[in-house]
């Protein structure tokens, strides 16, 4: 009868994901799977697919607020890929990470150069005066 007591306590145990487990969002054992089936390496440790799920969570998160704060800017309630565009490119280390990314119907970044502006005229006390340049 000694042994049946252990059994029970070992049955009782809820199993747990592995993202459960770490307090993940991001799938820890496909990231897992794919790390050994990419074959990077001959052994893959079980805290290498926590690390990078959770440095992919990261990202995505700090993508989605951004893009977030561009969709309200622009009010609308909808992300669509130029709110993306417009929050990759202006945070820089995102675009640093996204150098080389072309996102579809993402548009380019709103910039006028500054000799294509007007000149400014510039009040002196008898008038506005405009600047010559030769």
């Amino acid at each position: 009868m000694s042994g049946r007591g252990k059994k029970a306590a070992k049955a009782k145990v809820l199993k747990m994901s592995m993202s459960s487990r770490a307090g993940l969002q991001f799938p820890v054992g496909r990231v897992h799977r794919l790390l050994k089936k990419g074959h990077y390496t001959n052994r893959i440790g079980p805290g290498a697919a926590v690390y990078l799920a959770a440095v992919l969570e990261y990202l995505t998160a700090e993508v989605l607020e951004l893009a977030g704060n561009a969709a309200r800017d622009n009010k609308k309630a909808r992300i669509v890929p130029r709110h993306l565009q417009l929050a990759v490119r202006n945070d820089e280390e995102l675009n640093k990470i996204f150098s080389g990314v072309t996102i579809a119907q993402g548009g380019v970044l709103p910039n006028i150069e500054a000799q294509l502006l007007p000149k400014k005229t510039s009040k002196g006390p008898t008038g506005p005066v405009q600047s010559l340049e030769f």
